[in-house]
């Protein structure tokens, strides 16, 4: 499993799109074991995912080089720099132009997703790249995507290109 981690997310043929790597881990169930997909965010899925990613830690990230992901990565690089919400910001605007600056009490981070899965001390637990890009959707008042929706799938392909050759941290703590 070592260096597993640093390549998503990636082109998956059979179903002919982007995954991110807890939607290959529940493909992986589905069509190899037979089992139940696990519930986006559960422990479970998690869990895995994190065992997954400790493997390749310290590792460059290195996402997926395939032709077919330069159009995701593109419309996740679009989707970043566009205004969204009831207060009309772009991811671009925080994690570029404001970074280092505090929100809230809270300094405003770089977007460089080596981290996830990470446990945050807000919320107590564990959580995904998608559950922290939903929750600063939300903090914009912008209507969520989905989890697993092609959408977030861009804006992670997105960041893991502006992260190429960073060392994974994976599973990471953060406040």
């Amino acid at each position: 499993m070592k260096g597993v981690a640093a390549r998503y997310p990636a082109f998956d043929a059979l179903s002919n799109q982007a995954i991110n790597l807890q939607q290959r881990i529940n493909q992986c169930r589905v069509n190899h074991q037979q089992a139940s997909p696990w519930r986006m965010e559960s422990q479970e899925l998690l869990s895995l995912e994190s065992y997954v990613a400790i493997q390749s830690r310290g590792l460059p990230f290195s996402p997926s080089t395939d032709a077919r992901m330069q159009a995701v990565v593109q419309r996740g690089s679009v989707r970043y720099q566009q205004r969204m919400g009831q207060l009309d910001l772009s991811c671009a605007q925080c994690h570029d132009q404001r970074w280092g600056l505090k929100l809230g009490g809270t300094v405003i981070p770089q977007s460089h997703p080596v981290g996830y899965p990470m446990y945050r001390l807000e919320w107590q637990g564990m959580g995904s790249l998608q559950r922290r890009l939903r929750n600063c959707m939300s903090g914009v008042r912008a209507q969520l995507f989905a989890y697993g929706s092609p959408e977030l799938v861009e804006l992670e392909a997105y960041l893991a290109s502006v992260a190429r050759g960073m060392p994974l941290e994976s599973p990471a703590v953060r406040p």
